[in-house]
């Protein structure tokens, strides 16, 4: 049963988080889409071009353990998770921007018996923080959500009863919207969204999956335990002329909230499962991928109420769609690397293809747009810097060492990227310096 519990009206009135920055506060930027926020004057922050081991590295920092949660940024600090290999310690890091000194360090959570991720694919460590003034929140899913102050590091709020199994490890992140956290637990036996009350860590609202699995034997249990219910998705809170929706990806099913009371607005249903991406929004559209199975990129008209599987779904494409890399949407054009590193350009309001190139590799990381350029990181350490546009126009190509799982973030004219084992500031020298 949804729960509700009440709200100040001044929340209601909310319809996003907070303004735009110039720093990276949440797992896909400011505004939640990939986008670094444009410098006040208008002018290009001075983003590198290209970098090397040895080019552009302002400080590099080892990382212990394993997590691929992108590094989020704000007020001078680099805040991201990590996890030991087998999952036993879970942990919160925080770094200094300007140096890459390791400031905090701390084991917040422990479990005797942690699932095995049964692929090589997930860590324990995926779900990124979020972060906002004074305040950074970190969540492992299942394992554990917790509230720290930035300023003296302490532990204000955790919670540990919410559960699901997830069967691969967590990797769905929580986001801010208003007074609330809301984090997603898409696992094989439970799956539902829920809003915590961000300065408590009280439940707010918790709001089940309504998906109909379709799926069970004489005896209610599911024919086949395993990938087909459980899901990896962000939420993306956007603004609607009625109101804020929050976009929210499960298996088998994309569903839209009203992020202030969890009631849900509209569905689409479709035979993938797994999905991990975050959906992006414009052109009065939701564009989302379906997950593994019956890959599919979805652009979905968001006015609609009930199950809008076959009303409101705008376009459809099939080919090199990706299952882990979100999408990226720039002046009209829609960019989706697939996780084989096929890189294709669509017009978004009407799904055309406008270009497929290869970058070459794998992709697990979501791309940007920062500095009028798109930027993409492959597993294998590469990044590709294009210019957006009709024409597949790369500016530079550069490398790190160990690969990136993580996706990158900016603050001012720094690109902070998180390889396998390090964190990297890149950044070129100032002029004259």
């Amino acid at each position: 049963m949804r729960r509700v519990l009440p709200v100040p009206l001044a929340f209601f009135l909310l319809l996003v988080a907070s303004p735009a920055r110039a720093d990276w506060p949440d797992y896909r930027g400011p505004t939640g889409d990939g986008h670094a926020a444009p410098a006040k004057d208008g002018k290009p922050h001075g983003l590198p071009l290209r970098w090397s081991e040895t080019e552009n590295v302002k400080w590099k920092t080892a990382i212990p353990h394993r997590g691929w949660s992108t590094p989020v940024v704000l007020d001078g600090q680099v805040w991201l998770t990590t996890a030991t290999t087998q999952g036993n310690d879970f942990f919160a890091i925080c770094v200094d921007a300007a140096t890459g000194k390791v400031l905090f360090n701390k084991r917040l959570f422990h479990s005797d018996s942690p699932e095995p991720l049964s692929n090589q694919v997930n860590c324990y460590a995926s779900p990124s923080p979020v972060i906002e003034p004074g305040r950074a929140y970190v969540s492992f899913g299942s394992y554990g959500t917790a509230c720290l102050d930035t300023a003296t590091f302490k532990t204000l709020w955790t919670r540990t009863d919410l559960q699901c199994r997830h069967y691969r490890g967590p990797g769905s992140s929580p986001i801010l919207f208003g007074n609330l956290l809301v984090l997603s637990f898409d696992g094989v036996d439970v799956q539902y969204t829920v809003a915590l009350d961000k300065t408590t860590g009280r439940t707010v609202w918790n709001t089940p999956r309504s998906t109909e699995w379709k799926d069970l034997d004489a005896k209610g249990q599911p024919f086949r335990e395993g990938d087909f219910r459980k899901a990896f998705g962000t939420p993306l809170v956007i603004r609607t002329d009625r109101g804020p929706q929050m976009i929210s990806l499960g298996s088998k099913a994309t569903f839209a909230y009203d992020p202030r009371t969890g009631k849900e607005i509209w569905n689409t249903h479709h035979a993938a499962h797994t999905s991990v991406v975050r959906a992006v929004f414009g052109e009065g559209l939701a564009y989302t991928t379906t997950g593994h199975g019956r890959t599919e990129l979805w652009a979905i008209r968001v006015d609609g109420q009930g199950d809008v599987t076959d009303t409101h779904v705008a376009w459809r494409m099939r080919k090199d769609v990706p299952t882990t890399p979100s999408p990226l949407l720039v002046d009209g054009l829609l960019y989706v690397v697939s996780n084989q590193g096929a890189l294709t350009c669509l017009d978004a309001a009407t799904g055309k293809t406008v270009w497929r190139e290869r970058l070459g590799g794998s992709y697990i990381a979501s791309p940007i747009y920062a500095d009028g350029r798109l930027y993409f990181f492959s597993t294998q350490g590469k990044a590709t810097v294009l210019r957006p546009g009709r024409t597949f126009d790369v500016l530079a190509t550069s490398r790190l060492a160990d690969g990136f799982m993580a996706s990158p973030a900016t603050s001012g004219r720094a690109l902070f990227l998180r390889t396998k084992t390090h964190l990297y500031r890149i950044e070129a020298p100032a002029a004259g310096k």
